[in-house]
């Protein structure tokens, strides 16, 4: 049933006018003009949505949306222009340099936190 369906991530926003801010100016992302009450849809790439809602702050810890890329240092060198920072990590099976995870399996992956503290990611497939 669902295979077909699209799916739009939902994150949570403090300050909704920062998140706002944040994902038009620093991401590029559109706002839609069909909005839904409470939060605000934003339009991406290929016809995918991302919505953010106004809640009171909750911790997060892990990637909530992930932003598949066709060139993943073009996209981090656009987005830290704009002032977008890149997290490292360093665990064991998962180590960043410069931002960037070589997955395996032809996957690279860079993460970063919006206004919010929400984890967002770049992904790009590396396989020809």
């Amino acid at each position: 049933m669902l295979k077909n369906a699209p799916v739009t991530p939902i994150l949570p926003a403090t300050d909704i006018e920062r998140a706002k801010k944040f994902y038009t100016e620093k991401l590029g992302l559109t706002v839609s003009p069909s909005q839904e009450p409470g939060g605000i849809m934003f339009e991406a790439g290929m016809g995918s949505k991302l919505y953010i809602y106004q809640r009171a702050p909750v911790k997060v810890e892990h990637t909530q949306a992930n932003f598949e890329v066709q060139d993943i240092e073009a996209e981090m060198a656009e987005l830290r222009g704009r002032g977008v920072v890149f997290e490292e990590y360093d665990f064991p099976g998962l180590k960043t340099v410069n931002g960037v995870a070589e997955m395996g399996d032809g996957f690279k992956a860079a993460w970063f936190k919006d206004s919010e503290g929400n984890i967002l990611a770049l992904g790009q497939s590396t396989k020809k």
